[in-house]
This record gives structure tokens, C-alpha cells and sequence, in this order.
């Protein structure tokens, strides 16, 4: 998968932060004229217990039957310290490499992480789409900014998610009973199309396939290194 580079990782808080706001103008927030997805990645990060090394995986659905096709991982050490926030600095290099890997051409990548649900709207998922120039959507399992008031107990029950007076997301019901996530746009998606995939990629779960399947992915990996 063909990578963009649009700034160096190694930066200080300060740069970060300059990097995040200069970004933020080029966000495409709504779907492009032939918006379809078939094929759709989940990322996810796994940091070691014991050490500074931390995995990260990629795994590829067929959106329509939600089988695995394609998948892939990599590893580094961690160099940008933990700052709520920032959590791309940390972790954005290693995912890119596991992107970098991947044999299959994606339509779509859902990120366990923020989209513009950011306090400067540029969360991993935005971030990460400005990199890799495909629609990118975050589907997180708390949130980072905002309020929001409780949707109903049923599954695909929504309230929008907001942050100083502007709509950056969704709590979704995607599953009965069960506790939201918090949905957002990364880039070049639309919020109601980031809710309908949220909801298509769910498969009597919680936490969207895409997601769910690296997750347990990278998990195995980080235990699989340990041995």
C-alpha cells in the first residue's frame, strides 16, 4: 500500500501539536461521489508488559460477508512519550509500516481510536487517513472529548456526540443492552456513513469485526513474543 509522507514522527509537543492544526485544514469530511466499501481494514496496538516494544496489526474484511482476506502486523519501539492527544506521534509509525505490508487494495479503514472526536479534530483516524488518502472512520470504546446524552438500549440507537458547540461524532448502541461506542469521521466519510458501517461490520458484537479481529490478532502476536 502506497504511503504518503506528510511530516517527519521525531517532534516535540509543541511541533506535534503545530503538525496536528496545520493538518486539520486538510480534512475531507463527507464521501466522495463513488463512495463504496468492499473491502475494509481494522488497526489496532498491542504494547508488551515487560518492555517498550508494542505490535501493530491490520486485518482486511470482506464488508459484505465480513471473512478476513488479507492481513498484516509489525513491531517497533515505543519513542513518543504517552499524551492524550497526541496518540498518533506514538503509535502512527508502527501502523503505517503494517499498512505498508498489505497485499490487498482497501476501500475503507476502521481505526480503535478518535477521528475529528479530537480536541483538535485529529484524532488517529483522521490522521491516519491523511496518510494512507483512503476514507478512514474512528469507532472508539470511550471518549476523548464532548458530551452527549445516553441513546436508547437498542441496537443502532445513536446521539450525537458534542464538542464546543460543534457535532464531531456518534454514541452508538451496537449491540442491546450493551455500552455505546463513540463513532467519528476520520477522513474523506461522513458521519451517517461512519454510523451505517460502524453497524454493517457488527457481528453480534460489541466492537465492530474490522476492529475486533486485530485486536485479536496483535493480542496474539504481543502473547506470542512473550513465549
Amino acid at each position: 500500500m502506497k504511503i504518503k509522507r506528510l511530516h517527519e514522527w521525531e517532534v516535540c509537543y509543541t511541533e506535534a501539536v503545530v503538525i496536528q492544526r496545520d493538518l486539520r485544514d486538510k480534512l475531507v469530511l463527507e464521501n466522495a461521489r463513488n463512495f463504496r466499501v468492499r473491502k475494509i481494514a481494522g488497526a489496532d496496538i498491542s504494547y508488551s508488559r515487560d518492555d517498550d516494544l508494542f505490535f501493530a496489526a491490520v486485518v482486511v474484511l470482506d464488508s459484505e460477508t465480513l471473512e478476513v482476506i488479507d492481513r498484516s502486523f509489525s513491531s517497533g519501539r515505543v519513542s513518543f512519550p504517552y499524551i492524550p492527544g497526541l496518540l498518533t506521534f506514538r503509535e502512527g509509525p508502527v501502523l503505517l509500516e503494517a499498512f505498508e505490508k498489505l497485499k490487498t487494495r482497501i476501500d475503507a479503514v476502521m481505526f480503535d481510536g478518535q477521528g475529528i472526536a479530537h480536541p483538535r479534530r485529529m484524532g488517529l483516524a483522521s490522521h491516519m487517513g491523511l496518510f494512507l488518502g483512503v476514507p478512514t472512520l474512528g469507532c472508539a470504546k470511550k471518549k476523548l472529548v464532548g458530551d452527549f446524552k445516553e441513546p436508547g438500549i437498542q441496537r443502532g440507537c445513536c446521539s450525537e456526540l458534542m464538542h464546543q458547540g460543534e457535532s464531531v461524532g456518534a454514541v452508538l448502541r451496537t449491540k442491546t443492552g450493551v455500552k455505546p461506542v463513540f463513532v467519528s469521521p476520520g477522513h474523506k466519510m461522513g458521519l451517517r456513513s461512519a454510523i451505517d458501517l460502524t453497524l454493517a461490520c457488527c457481528s453480534g458484537y460489541r466492537i465492530p469485526e474490522p476492529t475486533r479481529q486485530a485486536h485479536l490478532l496483535v493480542n496474539r502476536l504481543r502473547v506470542g513474543h512473550g513465549r
